[in-house]
């Protein structure tokens, strides 16, 4: 019997020796990653590479592509204007249409400028509250403090972590979840580089009123891409406002709360303004990308 419970006790020990270990190795090495792949700024675009493939000039990169649709939108209105003087057929006027391509022209050119601009705006936003919220609170709101302060709540001494208590099944889905949260914010920053090269793109689509949608959509995907940043610097700075205790079950309730509401934050953006999903479930299968109508 005693034999059978030193057996038990050794598999107990082993155990929570392992989840404390993998416990701490994620917070020593992946939170500060988080945060700098969720509170971006205009250094995303800062990356040689990336500005070739985009192209720095009208002679190159995706530029050169975009400029070369703009020369057949221009071919395009001028069959479709021969064409409605034999059809007897109402269209847009000449000099109304070489305004849209001017100012379109000009401004899809512009456009790593204006991506860049864009960008710092939001991060100017995101920093803001952050700012305003470790005024408030006293410390950074970050992921990186975040995690700080759960191990304060929750200990994962090797002595003291047990997985099978409360504390420990507490922690576990606060370390799991917040692992999902890396890569459900990779993949928004591979969403927001890819849709900043779109740009030229859904600019162009503008000049005609039939392709106009696209940009529209775009807009719709990269903004609510971009905002979810803010969005999460408010629940940090709401999870840090409530004074949180060891001996409390209410407050480590709220902190599983609050970080669940951190795993459902692009669900509550694309609900509020549209876009597309970038959850990313334990297992690692994208869940489907689909627009809001």
């Amino acid at each position: 019997m005693e034999e059978t419970s030193s057996l038990t006790n050794a598999i107990i020990q082993t155990i929570n020796s392992i989840f404390q270990t993998l416990f701490s190795s994620i917070d020593n090495s992946v939170y500060q990653t988080l945060d700098e792949l969720t509170f971006i700024n205009p250094s995303i675009l800062q990356d040689s590479l990336f500005e070739k493939i985009f192209g720095m000039n009208s002679s190159n990169g995706l530029l050169l592509i975009a400029n070369s649709l703009l020369v057949g939108f221009a071919l395009y209105y001028g069959i479709r204007l021969i064409y409605s003087y034999y059809m007897n057929l109402q269209i847009e006027r000449p000099y109304q249409f070489v305004f849209k391509l001017l100012i379109f022209g000009i401004v899809m050119n512009c456009s790593y400028f204006f991506c860049e601009q864009l960008i710092e705006l939001n991060s100017l936003i995101s920093d803001a509250i952050r700012s305003i919220g470790s005024n408030i609170v006293g410390h950074d709101v970050s992921f990186s403090e975040l995690i700080n302060q759960l191990n304060d709540i929750i200990t994962i001494g090797e002595s003291e972590f047990n997985i099978f208590s409360f504390d420990g099944l507490i922690k576990g889905f606060i370390s799991f979840g917040l692992f999902q949260l890396i890569f459900s914010h990779a993949l928004r920053f591979i969403m927001i580089k890819i849709f900043i090269l779109l740009t030229p793109f859904a600019i162009l689509t503008l000049i005609n009123q039939s392709t106009s949608w696209f940009f529209k959509t775009w807009f719709r995907i990269l903004f609510s891409l971009l905002l979810q940043q803010s969005f999460i610097s408010i629940i940090l700075l709401i999870i840090f406002s409530f004074d949180f205790n060891a001996d409390d079950i209410f407050s480590k309730l709220v902190y599983i709360g609050g970080i669940y509401a951190l795993m459902r934050a692009n669900t509550y953006m694309r609900s509020l303004i549209g876009g597309i999903s970038t959850d990313v479930s334990t297992n690692l299968n994208l869940k489907s990308m689909i627009f809001k109508n």
